[in-house]
């Protein structure tokens, strides 16, 4: 099974609701940073993170799209090796995505905790390695810093994107646009709304 759609965007830019959307048309299942936590693959996403060489193939085994973080900073790569795929750039105003950003990944991601099992501390070993070092150079508390490497991914997937394989798309547009670019048809339900800033601190809690 092969990669179908490819998500650009970064977390917080409605990726979980996006990742329901997708599997509702059909491209399930669909990759997503919560894929990591749940399947326990943060060990492999580690080694990707600090230089190894992927396996894309073996990666992403079994799914039929992906979006959010840790993939969305790799799109390039899965772009080439998939070139069927379509590539949806997931939006949202730049400074509610940092408030958002604010009071979810990046609080959770200075977080220390001990105690917590192994497979907890890989995982945000990992995320603090990809998102905040790797993707923002260690400044997540530089608003304007972090702001500027948000529209700067966005601008560089507009212009290494060709136009007839990407969808700019924010989760006020709904299913049309998406359904259109997908060549599906629009399903008789609304389009998802879920992981607001409350439903992440809710599921950290659990999880931590």
């Amino acid at each position: 099974m092969a990669l179908s759609v490819i998500g650009a965007g970064f977390g917080r830019t409605g990726t979980l609701s996006l990742k329901g959307a997708l599997e509702t048309l059909g491209f399930d299942p669909c990759y997503h940073m919560i894929e990591v936590m749940h399947h326990g693959f943060g060990g492999i996403w580690s080694d990707i993170a600090h230089g190894g060489t992927p396996d894309w193939e073996a990666v992403f085994k079994g799914y039929r799209a992906t979006v959010d973080w840790p993939a969305c900073n790799y799109y390039r790569e899965l772009a080439d090796l998939y070139p069927d795929a379509k590539v949806l750039l997931s939006l949202r105003d730049a400074g509610k995505w940092y408030d958002s950003c604010q009071n979810t990944i990046f609080r959770a991601m200075r977080m220390e905790r001990p105690d917590a099992p192994p497979n907890l501390k890989t995982q945000m070993s990992m995320a603090r390695k990809l998102v905040v070092e790797n993707t923002f150079g260690g400044n997540i508390d530089d608003r304007a810093h972090c702001i500027s490497v948000y529209n700067r991914h966005n601008e560089t997937v507009r212009q290494v994107i060709p136009k007839d394989r990407l969808l700019v798309f924010q989760p006020s547009d709904g299913w049309e646009p998406l359904c259109g670019f997908l060549g599906v048809r629009v399903p008789d339900a609304p389009y998802p709304k879920v992981n607001t800033t409350e439903d992440f601190q809710q599921l950290f809690k659990q999880v931590v």
